[in-house]
């Protein structure tokens, strides 16, 4: 008897066993299907389309998160007493400076005015123009190989400084500034040509923030995958936050609606826009494979670094707004939230848009 259960015991096991194994296999036969986009009829959702603008959106975030949190303020730096000596030979304390030269300090930079606001739709205009006939003309090789190589090189400072500031993150202010400094400097006879103050990580992150633009360099665009692409353009769009700051909120709305209108005279009223940016393969723009597996072969959505760093840099400046009003500490955060929540709702409408139409459509029609 005893016998019998455990054979019907085994025999119900392997049944079990057996089902699940055979719905395990429907289920990975059911996500392939889907991911090939085979069955995605009219009426129906395709879901490797959806991921990838969920995926897409969700780098916009993320970078513009983070470079608006790059943007506050830094606290002062401390001063410390150290003895100098006259000539005469006595002692006296003089006020120095302990700064790193890797320590993203608040610095009085230049901030972005009104009349500079105004400007930014002629330049950018200007430059896509020029973009657009060099392509046109002379072709898109030697542009692509130039701006290439010029992108490359911007982009491992701009991959090292993001690193540092994530590592930063990471470890917390207190344990960061445990860190030894090494104090390194080239000198030309007594003359010191270039000196600098690092700590550890800072030195360590710097060979690994090279990897990224030479891979992008030497795999060229048919070999180097999208996350190259990914990790560059993030980095871009986290320094450009960090770094382009707005004096105040009409200036963020003179900004953004002089490139609203810029946006949609040259994604509508003409090809231009549309003709440089399929064309020219650098690192301004964020890439999400059509795939919910990730697959490159159906292609990749595309985002314009555009559309994140300049609704970013009013987004930015609510939150310094916030920070502002809760005296530098932490607190609550309603206007970055809400601009940020505007901007996923800007994002998510313009995506309906182009799916519905089919055509590409100017983010900050919506956005504005």
């Amino acid at each position: 008897m005893a016998a019998h259960a455990m054979e019907s015991s085994a025999a119900s096991a392997s049944s079990f066993g057996s089902g699940l194994g055979l719905g395990w296999d429907n289920v990975l036969q059911s996500v392939r299907k889907l991911a090939s986009g085979d069955g995605v009829g009219q009426g129906q959702v395709d879901w490797n389309l959806l991921s990838s603008y969920a995926g897409l959106l969700g780098l916009a975030t993320f970078s513009i998160y983070a470079g608006a949190n790059g943007s506050l303020p830094k606290d002062p730096v401390k001063k410390v007493m150290k003895p100098t000596e006259t000539a005469e030979g006595e002692k006296e304390d003089e006020k120095e400076e302990e700064e790193d030269d890797d320590d993203d300090e608040d610095e009085e930079t230049e901030r972005m005015s009104a009349d500079d606001a105004w400007l930014f739709p002629i330049i950018g205009s200007v430059a896509l123009v020029l973009l657009y006939t060099i392509v046109k003309y002379l072709g898109d090789t030697w542009i692509n190989w130039l701006l290439g190589w010029y992108f490359a090189l911007a982009g491992v400072g701009s991959v090292w400084n993001s690193s540092i500031s994530l590592t930063r993150y990471l470890v917390g202010e207190t344990r960061w500034k445990s860190f030894e400094k090494v104090k390194v400097s080239v000198k030309k006879g007594a003359h010191v040509v270039f000196g600098a103050s690092l700590r550890t990580p800072s030195i360590i992150l710097l060979p690994l923030s090279v990897v990224p633009s030479g891979l992008y360099v030497m795999l060229g665009s048919k070999g180097r995958s999208v996350l190259l692409t990914d990790v560059l353009a993030l980095s871009f769009a986290y320094n450009a936050l960090s770094l382009l700051k707005i004096d105040s909120f009409k200036t963020g709305t003179i900004l953004l609606s002089g490139l609203f209108v810029y946006d949609v005279w040259w994604v509508f009223g003409t090809d231009v826009m549309v003709k440089v940016a399929t064309t020219l393969d650098v690192p301004i723009k964020l890439l999400w494979p059509k795939s919910v597996l990730l697959d490159s072969a159906r292609g990749y959505t595309m985002l314009g670094l555009g559309d994140v760093v300049i609704p970013g840099t009013f987004i930015a400046l609510a939150l310094r707004y916030d920070h502002h009003r809760n005296g530098g500490k932490k607190g609550p955060k309603p206007y970055f939230y809400m601009s940020l929540g505007g901007y996923v709702a800007g994002m998510v409408m313009t995506m309906y848009v182009m799916d519905r139409y089919g055509q590409a459509q100017p983010a900050l029609l919506y956005l504005r």
